[in-house]
Formats: C-alpha cells, sequence, structure tokens
C-alpha cells in the first residue's frame, strides 16, 4: 500500500535539488534584486567595459548607506557579463557568525587587502568600493561628492597586473537620505555610522554606468612607490568626479 505520509515528489515540483541554503540564498536575493531594479527603473550603460575573463577590479562610488548598491552592482556584473563577483565589503557584515555565513554565501568577502588579491590571483572579478564606509555613510548634503579614495585598489592592480573600470552609480543618493555621520571614538574607535531619515527606499531612477578599462603602464614593483600609488588613486578619483558630473548634466540634476 503507498505510504501517504512520505514527503511529496521533489522531482514533481522542480524542487529535485533545490536544498534551504540555495532558495534562501541564490534564488530568493535573484528574485529581490530583480524588484529593485525595476523599482529604481535602472538602466545600464557600458557594461561591455567589463572584461569577459581575467581578473579585474570594479571601482564604483559609494554610497545610500544600505548597501543596495553593492548587491545591485554585483548583480548588474553577474547578469551582463555573465561573471559572479567578488563583492568587497564592509567588516561589519563579518563581526559576528549570523551575518558573516549570509554575507559569504551571497558572494561578499570582508574588504582587506589580502581578500582580494587571493581573488585576483584566481582569475576573479572583484568589486572594490574606494570610498569605503566615508562614502556610503556620507551625509545626503554631501551627494555626489566622492570623498578620498583609499590606495588599496590600485596596490591590488599594480601586484596583479590586471585593469580597473571605474563604474558610476547615480541614484542611490536618492533612495537613501541621511541626516549625518557619526563617528565612534571610544568603543569602535574610527569606525562610522549613519544617521538615517528613511529606511524605506525612495523610489528615484538609478543610473548605472561602466566607464573604460584602466590598465596601468608599471610593473608590479611600483607597488612599493607610495607617491605614485597615491597619484594614481587622485588621478582615478578626478576621472570618476568628472564622469558623475557630466551624467548629471544629463538630468540636468542641480545636485553639484
Amino acid at each position: 500500500m503507498k505510504n501517504f505520509l512520505q514527503k511529496p515528489n521533489e522531482k514533481i515540483f522542480g524542487l529535485r535539488n533545490l536544498d534551504r541554503d540555495t532558495l534562501i540564498f541564490r534564488v530568493l536575493p535573484r528574485f529581490l534584486l530583480e524588484i529593485l531594479r525595476k523599482y529604481f527603473r535602472l538602466e545600464i550603460t557600458g557594461a561591455e567595459n567589463i572584461p569577459r575573463r581575467g581578473p579585474v577590479i570594479i571601482a564604483p562610488n559609494h554610497s545610500g548607506y544600505t548597501g543596495f548598491d553593492a548587491f545591485l552592482l554585483g548583480h548588474i556584473v553577474q547578469e551582463e557579463a555573465r561573471r559572479v563577483p567578488r563583492v568587497l565589503t564592509h567588516h561589519f557584515w563579518f563581526l559576528t557568525e549570523t551575518t558573516a555565513i549570509p554575507a559569504q554565501k551571497m558572494g561578499f568577502t570582508e574588504a582587506t587587502f589580502e581578500n582580494g588579491m587571493n581573488a585576483l590571483k584566481k582569475g576573479n572579478a572583484i568589486v572594490l568600493f574606494p570610498e569605503g564606509e566615508q562614502g556610503n555613510f556620507k551625509p545626503t548634503s554631501e551627494r555626489y561628492q566622492l570623498q578620498e579614495f583609499k590606495r588599496g585598489f590600485v596596490r591590488m592592480a599594480l601586484e596583479s597586473q590586471c585593469p580597473i573600470v571605474p563604474a558610476i552609480i547615480l541614484g542611490a543618493e536618492e533612495t537613501h537620505i541621511n541626516l549625518k555621520k557619526l563617528k565612534f571614538t571610544k568603543f569602535l574607535k574610527g569606525s562610522v555610522i549613519p544617521l538615517p531619515l528613511n529606511i524605506v527606499p525612495l523610489p528615484a531612477k538609478w543610473r548605472i554606468h561602466f566607464l573604460e578599462p584602466i590598465y596601468l603602464p608599471y610593473k608590479p614593483s611600483a607597488v612599493n612607490d607610495s607617491e605614485l600609488v597615491h597619484e594614481i588613486a587622485q588621478d582615478i578619483q578626478e576621472k570618476m568626479q568628472i564622469a558623475i558630473k557630466e551624467e548629471l548634466s544629463k538630468r540636468g540634476n542641480p545636485f553639484l
């Protein structure tokens, strides 16, 4: 006699190879990201500038305090370039096992020089925000004003001899309103957190534009030239700031 208490045939429901982790960390995030893509009426340009193979550093501006830009950019690189990037993110994600495990399963890696280099040595694409938390948590009064770039991404590019693809993200600045950047001086010295006005994202129109790859004409040994590294980082920051102003002018945006 057939046992009616047995589990349903998962093959019938198309779930034969679908475990809980796959559902939680792959299927649902992709579904939600597609919803966000439509909610923000996301427009993508310059995706052809992302190399389809080999190590590459994708370096975007950072804003919006929620990390939506990191989620969406990683998703777009996967959809447009058919690559699964390693997204280097804030160390707060990795302070506890509760947040670290989901972050790792969704392709996030703690933003350290060693982690970035390990990914590049394996031929991966990485997403690295040169502004760090200073850009992500800057107040809305400073929207679209790039914060000083850290130099780690330049050293990674020199040491691995890989290109840098700057990326411009417009819209995140208007999606979340940040009143102030709070600095910790006692318990978490050097860390900053935002003081948000809204939690539910505003439906601002987003645009992501990938600039042409930058191939640095220097040998790996140039990584030890701190003055050169600083100059390269400044040049890329200026290039991206000009690109942001140009994109905003096309929108008739008064923020700059």
